[in-house]
């Protein structure tokens, strides 16, 4: 079996897998009883992750170049990227409630990929002048890793959404501000007041129980605020989803930090200059600026549950803007090897 064909069987193979995938994971949610369903769905995206990664390797072999040149392999990188930050999110949620909605976006993506582009967008060709760099590995699989990890994160935010209809809720979690102490609050004299750090003046209990002060830091369970009639096994889920939407966003910013500014170096070395102000990279400071806000919110202001989950959704479409929509919609410096 020569190269071409094995890329042929693997991304026709990855769309299957994904596919499959996506039903396992709609059964188990509709169906929750069936508890091996979950594992099922773990095992399609291990797979399908494998299976991609062995495509964009047969190409990297074929062409001679790191596999990052055109709209085909771009789709199926990003695709990696989705499977890949799936199973870190799936790990820490323990929910199969992750792949109900990262695996029909996975599945889409490969569709697109393997079925609607034309023959032509799919082969291996030379490299155009401008991507003969070495700064094409680096910026390039930075780039498109960073939209992976902001898609799921927010993906597990448009989930959020969804669990809690859109009802405005108070969390337990530990995924806003300084983490662990936002369900802790300081009594003193029995009467609570809001705190974010312990000091040394505070009571300590003595072997017989006595206490040496009238202020004691003791914890206090967060109920949901009035507007929220969710059930408690509901209301853990969204905290859960709450809290990987924010770590998941808190790992994609910083490689699309890194990823703009290696562009910018690789830029100034191509073009002459570090920003043009291309569609692309004004997409993609806007895409910056969208889910730093977001970080802003978290982490400085203390958002917490659904205004922070609108935010995350928004970025879904302005991820998906920079990433494809500036090439389907205007030319500029970073058309080449896609659509013009």
């Amino acid at each position: 079996m020569d190269l071409v064909t094995l890329q042929g069987w693997l991304d026709n193979a990855a769309f299957a897998i994904l596919f499959g995938t996506m039903l396992v994971y709609w059964i188990s949610v509709a169906f929750p009883r069936i508890t091996f369903l979950p594992a099922f769905g773990t095992m399609g995206m291990v797979v399908a992750n494998l299976a991609i990664a062995a495509l964009l390797t047969a190409r990297w072999i074929e062409g001679g170049y790191f596999p990052l040149s055109n709209l085909y392999e771009s789709l199926f990188f990003v695709t990696w990227g989705i499977t890949a930050v799936h199973l870190i999110a799936e790990r820490m949620s323990q929910s199969s409630l992750v792949g109900t909605v990262t695996a029909p976006v996975a599945m889409g993506i490969t569709a697109f990929a393997a079925l609607s582009l034309p023959d032509t967008m799919q082969v291996s060709e030379p490299l155009v002048p401008a991507l003969k760099s070495n700064w094409l590995m680096m910026h390039v699989s930075v780039m498109l890793l960073s939209y992976a990890a902001l898609m799921v994160g927010s993906l597990m935010a448009i989930a959020f959404l969804v669990v809690t209809r859109g009802q405005a809720v108070e969390l337990r979690g530990s995924s806003v501000g300084t983490g662990g102490f936002r369900d802790v609050k300081l009594r003193r004299n029995g009467v609570a007041v809001d705190t974010l750090s312990t000091t040394p003046e505070l009571a300590t209990a003595t072997a017989g129980g006595e206490t040496r002060n009238t202020a004691v830091l003791e914890k206090v369970a967060v109920q949901p605020t009035a507007t929220s009639t969710l059930i408690p096994q509901r209301l853990t889920l969204a905290d859960t989803l709450d809290n990987i939407s924010y770590r998941i966003i808190g790992l994609g910013f910083p490689l699309l930090t890194i990823g703009i500014i290696s562009g910018a170096v690789w830029a100034n070395e191509a073009w002459g200059s570090y920003w043009s102000w291309d569609p692309k990279e004004t997409w993609a400071l806007i895409t910056w600026l969208v889910f730093a806000a977001y970080l802003h919110a978290r982490i400085t202001k203390g958002w917490q549950g659904r205004r922070p989950a609108i935010l995350a959704a928004s970025g879904f479409l302005v991820v998906w803007v920079c990433y494809l929509g500036v090439n389907i919609l205007g030319k500029g410096l970073h058309s080449y090897g896609w659509f013009f």
